[in-house]
């Protein structure tokens, strides 16, 4: 083959290719794009929100929606499979998710609770459903505080619920009377684990992980100490390592009473007007407000009592017996076993009272004693190793406290003493 046949096949090949810009000189044209694919509309949907109505049923919920009988049923049994339609609560709303041209269901959402939610899809009519974390970010958030007057005031100054302040005086019930104890000029710092979530509610809390409670120069402190049992569950320990939890509350009620007469071998009775020993404290309170067990124990007694009215007998260990007299209700029955803390009745003036309020007495081996001078064992103590490590925990803790002081003392609404801290 000569040069100019080689040339000529060599032109033809890469042409071929697609692989040559310029042939001959001229400015190679692509072809033009094909047309392109006509665009698909996107389907759009709407949320309506249907508020559930006291008294009414989940099926009348979405009947007030427009949902016919075959669709609710379909609902209804799906959503039952996630959560039990009969715990669904009023004054609650369901969202409702709809395709904007056909009017067809595409999803239910209800709130369970701050942290839980039902989620149903919808798909050529058959529902699933499933019961779901509502997503957020736990974060552990530093709250202290002065006292200048209530506490409930105290925690809205500082930005948070009075839900923090009922939960501080659970952690400290074993050292601190929050009836009586607290005054202006208190302060406290808590290290609280708290969620923030992505769909903007308000926040909750978790758990005090750390606490501490100056009331008139006395320190109270607790510390959440994950390792203690070996179980996994946890408890709060005192700065030195002995277990909050005692044998008895320091308190049957958790806010707002006073002492309103004390133990006492000779005592003016308010209704007989003679003199008369008290064998009990008296907190006079609000009728209606809840009184609790201030130790594990069984109720032997549960009724009406002459001149001490509706009252309630528990037996404890150790030959420990605690009464509540005066109540306007009792909660439990004789017979039934109670825990530390659980609701037993309600503040009265039933029998011998000139006005609502609380008696306990507390005896030990048929002698009573003072409750307010009684101060009980802590039920553990930690030793060893186990103890190195929550002192290594602690202060990490009250360095997290005071870290936090230091760079934003502001927002804690006048806590005073950054180096109190220790």
């Amino acid at each position: 083959m000569d040069r100019n046949s080689r040339v000529i096949l060599g032109f033809l090949v890469l042409g071929a290719m697609g692989a040559v810009p310029y042939l001959a000189g001229a400015l190679y044209v692509p072809p033009p794009p094909p047309p392109a694919a006509p665009l698909i509309e996107t389907p759009h949907q709407t949320v309506d929100r249907v508020p559930i109505p006291e008294g009414s049923t989940m099926d009348q919920v979405l009947a007030s929606a427009g949902l016919d009988a075959t669709t609710r049923v379909e609902i209804l049994n799906a959503f039952n499979s996630a959560y039990d339609v009969r715990k669904v609560r009023a004054g609650r709303d369901l969202l409702v998710t709809r395709w904007d041209k056909t009017g067809e269901i595409a999803g239910v959402e209800y709130v369970v609770d701050a942290d839980h939610q039902v989620q149903l899809f919808r798909d050529n009519g058959i529902s699933s459903a499933e019961l779901v974390e509502i997503p957020g970010t736990v974060k552990l958030v530093p709250v202290c505080a002065t006292l200048k007057d209530s506490l409930a005031a105290t925690m809205d100054r500082a930005g948070e619920s009075f839900t923090l302040a009922m939960m501080m005086a659970d952690v400290l019930a074993f050292d601190i009377d929050f009836y009586r104890d607290p005054q202006p000029g208190d302060d406290f710092c808590l290290l609280v684990e708290k969620k923030f979530y992505e769909n903007g509610q308000a926040p909750t809390y978790r758990r005090i992980v750390a606490a501490r409670y100056n009331n008139a120069g006395h320190i109270s402190d607790a510390y959440w100490f994950a390792d203690a049992t070996g179980d996994g569950k946890g408890s709060y320990f005192g700065g030195n390592g002995e277990s909050l939890k005692a044998a008895f509350l320091r308190s049957p009620l958790e806010f707002d009473a006073r002492v309103s007469s004390h133990f006492s071998g000779s005592r003016l009775h308010p209704v007989l007007h003679e003199v008369r020993a008290h064998y009990g404290t008296d907190y006079a309170a609000p009728t209606g407000t809840p009184v609790r067990a201030v130790a594990d124990g069984k109720v032997v007694g549960a009724g009406m009592s002459g001149g001490s009215g509706n009252m309630v007998t528990i037996r404890h260990a150790d030959g420990y017996q605690t009464q509540y007299l005066h109540l306007s209700k009792i909660l439990v029955r004789e017979g039934q076993s109670i825990e530390q803390g659980a609701h037993l009745g309600l503040v009265g003036a039933t029998g011998l009272a000139t006005g609502p309020h609380l008696d306990i007495r507390i005896s030990r081996n048929g002698s009573y004693m003072n409750w307010e001078k009684m101060r009980a064992p802590r039920t553990v103590t930690l030793a060893g190793g186990m103890k190195d490590q929550f002192l290594a925990e602690r202060d990490q803790m009250l360095g997290q406290m005071k870290t936090a002081l230091q760079n934003a003392p502001k927002a804690f609404a006048g806590f005073p003493n950054i180096a109190a801290i220790n």
